[in-house]
């Protein structure tokens, strides 16, 4: 039994340390030790042992070999950054939300890198559908970080946080001899992070236009793995031409490529037109519909589908077209002329037809096309009339249109579904999962990303107030939740809007609340040791609210940030309880031992504290950490409280 209390680890989650646990639940047998260059044993991976287990047995293979695959510089340290855990935490802004406390939709503010990174713990394999428009690379709009040392600090500085050298995030030019390089470096880590969010069944849209269409697809592919593409769906984003190009060619459409993540997504599909049947004659088998009877194999391909149907009242024969041939056999066709399925046509010149009845269908849905219809998803001129119509005036460029993305939430999603979008823009997909909430009484809840590049002094944005994209978005889900709520007023209530969850948390990416030790290096100065050692003495930021403190605890034991909490009282002292008292959080400076026995009788999943609480009373931790042993003792693991201090 442990003497003493877990310490929670103040960083995301390992990505490197959770692939191998993966790989040794699958491929234990792959798993050995080694001496590393200190002669210390470690454990590490026998990969020739793991090419036998997955059936190559070709021996060891040359240090240098050619192979398929992606490469490009910078890759490896991309790999490197995915890897690299961040201690970073989300402050809760209560004064900029909407309904903060039933809420469980989110706007996070700060580099959506590092803020991929703190959600891992929380919320992987819990996102149902991804959408993001990202920087398409026209040298215009790129604006992350190119440091893969300084990603937070970097941020920090950028948005004002802390002082420092004034550091920038860049927009990328062609001129650069680096300009794919750099854009991949940026897209790779968060999508190889975004698809740890992603359910088993779970799908992510990606907006992209020609520049890195092709790039996109490669990386995606290593990703999500090139069976799991999902599909290339094209979006006519222009009305009319345009004329301004010297070549004479109108770029017209972009390009939404979708993965799932495994074989288990599918999409909804289309409704069948129902309203083209009808019984003209009768039949009391019901409505039919008038379905064509060719196939799609030549006679070389299927040359039992190639023969003469004859109708038995005229004795007219009908040859099958020789590049398609019927859909159906001899014998089904013959069966089906004795059951009065085939249509025989008035003219000789004509085809037979299949009569389809309406109550035979196997299902009322049929495939969704990857060529998106205008008419329902609209163009980016709707996109700009919406968000301008919402706010004021336009003040974003070139947004998506809701419906576009409200589409793709119908077909990939249900009530109750999370959906993540961490390029999020002007939050027009914030706009479509409300939209899509009202439409089908649906209870979606969104997280939104956006980091807070600031406006223009000179835009239109800038002079009405919005210093930040950011600000943008967050006025548009407000006027968008406004909107909604207004259209209610009028309407009988049945139980459904009232019930929907129309608000949202901000939190902004910082600096951790809490101090981090820093490794340091064996020929450390003693004098430097003994700094850091006091320093450590108050572990806490001496401006950090409670609630500062609360939702850095959460993110990081696991818990969505989205969590109800309440407070609960044991022994006549406030407690936080969140998820219905499966962690129960004290932050007060005084723990008690009646506290202690208070919260093992009440049996959550994990008690987190103060260390400083304890007051440097050894005796009362140990007594403490001794009371949970002994509720624990004889339970199971998953029953077990955890006991932890920060």
């Amino acid at each position: 039994m442990n003497d003493t209390p877990e310490k929670l680890d103040g960083a995301s989650m390992d990505v490197s340390a959770e692939n191998r646990a993966r790989l040794k639940t699958l491929f234990p047998t792959v798993f050995t030790e080694t001496k590393n260059d200190k002669g210390e044993l470690v454990e590490s991976i026998d990969f020739e042992k793991l090419k036998a287990e997955l059936g190559t047995f070709t021996g060891l293979f040359e240090a240098r070999r050619e192979r398929y695959g992606m490469d490009w510089p910078g890759k490896k340290e991309a790999l490197r950054l995915i890897q690299t855990p961040s201690d970073a935490t989300l402050k809760p802004c209560r004064e900029e939300s909407v309904n903060f406390d039933t809420t469980e939709n989110l706007f996070i503010e700060g580099d959506n890198l590092e803020v991929l990174k703190l959600l891992q713990k929380s919320y992987y394999g819990k996102v149902k559908m991804i959408y993001i428009d990202p920087p398409y690379n026209t040298g215009k709009e790129f604006i992350y970080p190119d440091n893969y040392s300084e990603s937070l600090e970097t941020y920090l500085e950028y948005a004002g946080l802390i002082d420092g050298d004034g550091k920038k995030f860049s927009t990328n030019t062609p001129n650069e001899g680096r300009f794919h390089t750099k854009w991949l470096n940026m897209m790779y880590p968060r999508l190889y992070l975004a698809r740890n969010l992603l359910r088993d069944d779970g799908v992510i849209f990606i907006s992209i236009d020609d520049n890195e269409v092709s790039n996109l697809k490669r990386i995606c592919d290593e990703i999500f793995g090139e069976e799991n593409c999902f599909g290339i769906f094209h979006w006519k984003r222009r009305q009319r031409a345009d004329s301004r190009n010297q070549s004479n060619v109108s770029p017209d459409s972009e390009y939404i490529i979708s993965y799932s993540k495994g074989k288990l997504a599918s999409l909804v599909g289309c409704k069948i037109d129902t309203e083209k049947y009808k019984n003209p004659d009768n039949d009391p088998r019901g409505p039919w519909a008038s379905i064509d009877l060719s196939g799609l194999a030549t006679r070389a391909q299927r040359p039992n589908l190639h023969f003469e149907i004859i109708d038995p009242e005229t004795g007219v024969s009908y040859p099958p077209n020789p590049n398609r041939g019927w859909s159906k056999s001899k014998d089904n066709v013959t069966r089906m002329i004795r059951e009065g399925r085939i249509l025989f046509p008035k003219s000789a010149t004509g085809r037979p037809r299949e009569k389809k009845f309406l109550n035979e269908l196997d299902s009322t849905e049929t495939g969704f096309s990857t060529w998106l219809d205008p008419k329902i998803v609209g163009y980016t001129t709707n996109g700009t009339r919406e968000v301008s119509e919402l706010i004021g005036g336009k003040y974003f460029d070139f947004p998506k249109p809701s419906s576009l993305i409200r589409l793709f939430v119908e077909q990939a999603t249900r009530s109750q579904d999370i959906i993540l979008d961490f390029f999020a823009g002007s939050a027009t997909t914030a706009h479509a999962v409300l939209d899509q909430n009202k439409k089908d009484d649906g209870n979606r809840k969104f997280i939104m990303v956006q980091l807070p590049e600031p406006c223009a002094e000179d835009s239109e944005a800038f002079k009405a107030g919005y210093k930040t994209i950011a600000d943008i978005g967050k006025e548009r889900i407000r006027r968008v939740i406004k909107k909604l709520n207004e259209e209610q007023e009028d309407k009988l209530d049945l139980g459904g809007a009232s019930s929907h969850d129309r608000g949202f948390k901000v939190l902004k990416l910082d600096k951790s609340n809490f101090k981090q030790w820093r490794k340091l290096a064996p020929d450390t100065k003693p004098e430097e040791i003994e700094k850091q050692l006091f320093d450590h003495i108050d572990h806490i930021n001496h401006k950090a609210t409670p609630e500062d403190l609360l939702f850095e605890i959460l993110i990081k034991a696991g818990f969505m940030p989205a969590e109800k909490v309440q407070t609960i009282t044991l022994v006549d002292i406030p407690v936080f309880s969140i998820a219905d008292g499966g962690l129960l959080i004290y932050l007060a400076d005084i723990v008690t031992k009646e506290l202690i026995n208070a919260v093992a009788e009440a049996g959550p999943m994990q008690f987190i504290c103060l260390d400083k609480a304890f007051g440097g009373n050894d005796q009362l931790k140990a007594n403490a950490m001794q009371t949970f042993n002994a509720r624990n003792m004889g339970r199971e693991k998953a029953n077990q409280v955890v006991f932890r201090t920060v």
